[in-house]
């Protein structure tokens, strides 16, 4: 039901946070992490390529299980086309790097006055094929050193990472299932546990703090309350809550690096009419979105069904404010936002494994803002919901 504004009703926070209790998904495999690998190098080989460079990012985790995170220092793994990941490491990083490393191959040691770039110029040079793919991740000042280190052509590896990356194999789902039903878990806490006076920093500490209780990392959370729903990424300022309150919170941890993500909007009090209607268009636009995922259709198609119900009901056009001013949804898995995006003149077919969010905002600056975010993942029979999607304004959790 709705939240109820007498504060008697409602359960305390702290004594909610004694249900939360650690979860369990097993994590990724070496054996995965080797399969993950080969299907990489099928990719470099087609290319015609030496090696692939994965810098200190979540693709370097996909692929290899490492968590190094960027630095000043360059660091990461070049991928051959053949043969085992050879590891680039200032050496003082080493000893940690080899305790680190699940799939053994060569380190490749510089020290603070060598160039590690040319070292992988030369390394690169014994392999073969000829060029170098470029994770998307690597930054600028490491790039443009790479390629002024090579002699044949640097090119983009985002294609052939996010290929194999969007596709998450049941042992992800599985890691991110159990994300989710956590976070929902915590989301239907925060609606029992509201009460006026309660304010906006209270409530995300008590998201982190539940996050923590279920055994997972907390990644972020966004509360929101009154006329400040109505902007996508809220305002800095903490809010108070009031009776009739319009409450956006939004959220997401992690485990096993794998991230969850849920938003879920609702009244504190009695909604207003217009408050109710509102409500009624976004979840329209949140099950038309539902409706055109299918197998074979394109990401874009989504977002177009979602835009179609707001434009509908006098809203936009186009990505136009009072509407929806951004892409209806992103992919999810080790980054909470990744490919495939779900946004118009994406042309990419939806697959069985794919995981996004469905969360078609509607926004009225000056006035409140409603989202609805669920994440789905793709079957060969075709979507379904990590978590229930909420039934009506009254019910936002069944």
């Amino acid at each position: 039901m709705t939240a109820s504004t007498t504060p008697a009703a409602q359960p305390d926070l702290d004594r909610a946070l004694a249900s939360f209790h650690p979860v369990f998904a097993a994590p990724i495999d070496i054996a995965a992490y080797q399969a993950r690998l080969s299907a990489l190098q099928i990719h470099i080989r087609a290319a015609e390529l030496a090696a692939v460079w994965l810098d200190g990012s979540t693709s370097l985790t996909y692929f290899t299980g490492l968590q190094l995170g960027q630095s000043e220092r360059i660091h990461g793994v070049l991928i051959p086309a053949e043969g085992p990941p050879a590891y680039l490491t200032p050496s003082f990083e080493a000893p940690k790097l080899d305790r680190l490393r699940q799939i053994p191959g060569p380190m490749l040691m510089w020290e603070e006055d060598e160039d590690p770039f040319a070292l992988v110029a030369r390394h690169l040079g014994g392999l073969p094929g000829r060029g170098l793919g470029l994770d998307p991740a690597t930054p600028f000042r490491f790039a443009s050193e790479m390629i002024a280190a090579m002699e044949g052509r640097v090119v983009s590896a985002a294609g052939m990472i996010a290929e194999l990356r969007q596709i998450k194999s049941a042992e992800e789902i599985a890691i991110i299932q159990a994300a989710m039903d956590a976070s929902w878990k915590v989301q239907r806490a925060v609606n029992g546990g509201l009460r006026a006076g309660i304010t906006t920093t209270e409530v995300g500490q008590f998201i982190d703090a539940a996050h923590r209780a279920s055994g997972m990392a907390p990644l972020f959370h966004a509360v929101q309350f009154g006329e400040a729903t109505a902007y996508p990424h809220g305002v800095p300022d903490p809010q108070t809550l009031r009776d009739g309150d319009m409450v956006l919170v939004d959220m997401g941890g992690t485990l096993h690096g794998y991230r969850s993500d849920i938003t879920r909007s609702y009244v504190f009090g009695a909604p207003t009419a217009r408050q109710r209607q509102l409500w009624q268009i976004e979840h329209a636009a949140h099950a038309a979105a539902f409706a055109a995922t299918r197998n074979g259709a394109p990401c874009g198609a989504v977002d177009a069904a979602a835009r179609a119900v707001i434009v509908a009901a006098g809203f936009g056009p186009g990505h136009a404010v009072p509407g929806l001013p951004h892409r209806t949804g992103h992919g999810l898995g080790l980054d909470i936002h990744e490919e495939p995006w779900i946004v118009k003149g994406n042309r990419t077919p939806l697959q069985p494994g794919m995981c996004f969010s469905i969360e078609p905002m509607l926004c009225l600056y000056g006035e409140c803002g409603i989202r609805l975010e669920d994440i789905v993942h793709m079957t060969a029979d075709g979507p379904r919901w990590f978590t229930p999607p909420a039934l009506d304004l009254d019910r936002p959790f069944g």
